[in-house]
């Protein structure tokens, strides 16, 4: 049921608090809609913040490669 015996990993939840791009712009959105009943009329630069945010996102460059533990498991299939 869990991992295999004798292979390397990595807990990725250590390293989950690194990098949260616009969690805080989502909170406030989040919580403008549930105090004005899910009518984001009322959340204009909420969710202007939001979308700004969003796009600057965009541009930035992520690793195209999978999750460390993927590599891990990668680069242990080549020992065998």
């Amino acid at each position: 049921m869990g991992r295999k015996a004798g292979t390397l990993y990595i807990n990725p939840k250590k390293f989950g608090g690194l990098q949260k791009p616009c969690l805080k712009e989502t909170m406030t959105f989040l919580n403008c809609m549930a105090l004005n009943h899910n009518k984001d009329d009322h959340c204009e630069r909420q969710k202007k913040l939001l979308s700004d945010c969003m796009d600057a996102q965009a541009g930035k460059n992520k690793k195209p490669w999978g999750s460390i533990n993927y590599q891990l498991q990668r680069l242990m299939r080549g020992r065998k």
